[in-house]
């Protein structure tokens, strides 16, 4: 995962579950279990959103170097890394 994603991730999660508080909100849905579900919704399709929308990013960008990255030890990506 690299870093745009890891923003985007972070974004789109908090994005999600605050949307889908409020419809619960909204439809009277005023439990913990709307927190709950709502966050758990958030934290499962942040991953793969972030991911997707990153992509899409890098793919339409004219100026951006599509050149393999090197393998990551840890979780986090070395920040002197070339995106990818």
């Amino acid at each position: 995962m690299d870093r745009l994603a890891i923003y985007l991730a972070v974004l789109i999660g908090s994005c999600v579950a605050g949307g889908l508080l409020i419809a619960a909100f909204a439809l009277d849905y005023y439990s913990i279990w709307a927190f709950v579900v709502c966050g758990v919704i958030g934290l499962i399709a942040a991953y793969p959103a972030g991911y997707w929308v990153s992509r899409y990013i890098k793919r339409n960008d004219p100026d951006f170097n599509h050149r393999k990255p090197r393998q990551s030890d840890g979780i986090l990506p070395d920040p002197k890394a070339p995106e990818i």
